[in-house]
């Protein structure tokens, strides 16, 4: 069985787990099925029993089915929970509206997230996203307040930029910045990621596969009505030359004995002792593979190879990470 070690959660931060379980995909998805409901319990609490202890959800993932479902999970077993919450995404009838930063909404958000998730404090809070209709000095300074009134343990932001970070953090000490980040999605090496090591924020990194593309499974070109196709990396000779790109990682992959999904999950893993692969399960089958993938170690001469063929660019078309 894989040991899950601990990690600071940012300079001097709790101690949370390398490995953190993404529970979104428990609930309906842009309008999509919801999984088990019985069997997403029991991948929280096997996960919780395997020493991951960092569990990220939203008040928007399934209009708060996702954070019911969690409280659920965690009922009777607080203390082996780190709950992360995002908020100020609004959504209407599975469609995205925008966001709702103000300070008077994050204080509704709060109490119902606290209510849904069954706990008197959420370990990390932090908005989805940023934009320029409320003042980030607000956003971030009433989830200060929060702070302060014992609501919250800890300040996080989320698909932000370097800029946005450094003030967030002026404002109130960032424990973790949640972002994109993958072996076909390394923009925020440039600036971003450089920016919360100097300032001692943790990472949390989600989409490790690159929502799919890094799996090896995907097959071009995509069925009709498959979301993907959205997205100009998805669509046509992007597709082709993308995957014939990846071909790399399933080549390394089967001589090293592992799967491709190991080896995107390790390589984020190896990129530094301040960030966590964010991964995202609905089911118990997923966790010892997923787990297995932090115990991954890459050879110097592998390495090279993944960083150059998946250098930034070497991946045509770009996604919703890549605004």
């Amino acid at each position: 069985m894989t040991t899950i070690t601990k990690i600071p959660l940012g300079k001097n931060g709790p101690l949370v787990s390398k490995l953190g379980l993404g529970c979104m995909r428990m609930s309906s998805v842009w309008g999509g099925p919801v999984n088990d409901e019985n069997e997403s319990i029991a991948t929280i609490q096997a996960a919780l029993d395997s020493g991951i202890n960092f569990l990220n959800t939203g008040d928007f993932y399934g209009a708060g089915h996702n954070e019911l479902l969690v409280g659920k999970a965690i009922k009777g077993r607080r203390d082996d929970a780190f709950i992360s919450v995002k908020f100020g995404a609004i959504f209407y009838n599975g469609q995205w509206l925008g966001l709702d930063l103000r300070p008077i909404a994050i204080k509704n958000f709060i109490n119902y997230s606290l209510v849904r998730l069954g706990i008197d404090t959420i370990d990390l809070y932090q908005p989805c996203r940023l934009d320029n209709s409320v003042p980030l000095e607000d956003v971030i300074g009433t989830v200060a307040d929060l702070i302060k009134e014992g609501k919250v343990r800890q300040l996080g932001v989320s698909e932000i930029t370097a800029d946005q970070l450094r003030k967030a953090h002026s404002v109130h000490p960032v424990s973790a910045l949640e972002i994109g980040y993958s072996l076909a999605d390394r923009q925020i090496e440039n600036d971003l990621l450089p920016t919360a090591k100097e300032l001692g924020i943790g990472v949390v990194a989600f989409a490790n596969t690159a929502e799919g593309l890094l799996t090896g499974d995907m097959k071009a070109p995509l069925p009709a009505g498959n979301y993907h196709s959205h997205f100009s990396r998805f669509q046509g000779e992007n597709l082709v030359k993308n995957l014939e790109t990846v071909e790399v990682l399933k080549k390394m992959a089967k001589e090293k004995g592992y799967t491709p999904t190991q080896l995107a999950i390790a390589w984020v893993n190896a990129q530094g002792d301040h960030i966590m692969p964010l991964v995202s399960m609905s089911r118990r089958s997923r966790l010892p593979e997923n787990t297995a993938a932090m115990e991954i170690v890459f050879s110097a001469e592998e390495m090279n190879i993944l960083n150059t063929r998946f250098a930034q660019g070497a991946i045509l078309g770009g996604t919703y990470l890549q605004r």
